[in-house]
């Protein structure tokens, strides 16, 4: 049976790219340290490299360090929010479809 295929984050991808852009390690290195393939890292490396060089064109500067684990938790903190907002929503539709009855409120 073959192994399932893994799926990575874009967060952990550009994270683990600028492990390599930033620290100046080989991919070999940083690949094995985060047990995944160099040629996928590679693939990451260069795209951020392109993203970065597109955003050196504009009066935007690249994130730093702090910036970009900022940008991470907030990334994240924000799926947090939205998945418990969309379940309040599915609460809030549940209890307006099915009001309580009249002997449930004694």
């Amino acid at each position: 049976m073959g192994a399932t295929r893994r799926r990575f984050t874009l967060e952990f991808r550009t994270e683990a790219a600028h492990r390599v852009i930033d620290t100046g390690r080989t991919v070999r290195d940083v690949a094995r340290e985060l047990s995944v393939v160099e040629n996928s890292l590679s693939k990451w490396v260069r795209d951020e490299r392109r993203r970065m060089e597109s955003v050196a064109g504009t009066s935007e500067e690249p994130l730093t360090p702090a910036e970009r684990s900022e940008l991470v938790r907030l990334r994240r903190e924000n799926d947090e929010l939205q998945k418990d907002l969309a379940f309040l929503g599915k609460a809030a539709a549940y209890f307006a479809s099915n009001p309580p009855k009249q002997r449930d409120l004694r």
